[in-house]
């Protein structure tokens, strides 16, 4: 999983993206998490499975979601309390949670589609 929590300058962040490893490491995931600032998006959400928002830019949020979700990443606002959590487990399980949302989702809709194509047109099998 690739994460990458953003804020306005970067510097929270980078101390949120810290924790996120650490925690991940401690439970022996295979993650990397990293930190940005606003200028990067919305390029960078190509690049990631996950974005979490630093919450000054919770107003963001939707128009981020939109590019996100074009390219199947999930995107979340932080708590405040997150900024106060020592070991990142607060921060990686929201981006967990957000993640399987918006892989259930896809899931869901690539069943759909899948459904879909499956079934037979009538038209194809006149009845006598």
């Amino acid at each position: 999983m690739e994460i990458l929590v953003v804020c306005g300058a970067g510097a929270s962040s980078t101390f949120v993206a810290q924790r996120i490893r650490r925690g991940a490491e401690a439970e022996g995931l295979d993650l990397r998490a990293s930190a940005g600032t606003e200028a990067m998006l919305p390029g960078a959400v190509d690049a990631v499975d996950v974005v979490l928002l630093g919450p000054q830019l919770t107003a963001r949020a939707p128009e981020i979601r939109r590019c996100a979700a074009l390219v199947g990443a999930a995107v979340a606002v932080l708590p405040e309390s997150v900024f106060r959590d020592p070991d990142g487990t607060a921060a990686l399980e929201l981006a967990r949670r957000e993640l399987a949302a918006v892989r259930a989702g896809a899931d869901t809709a690539d069943i759909a589609d899948a459904d879909h194509s499956a079934q037979e047109d009538p038209r194809d099998h006149p009845h006598p």
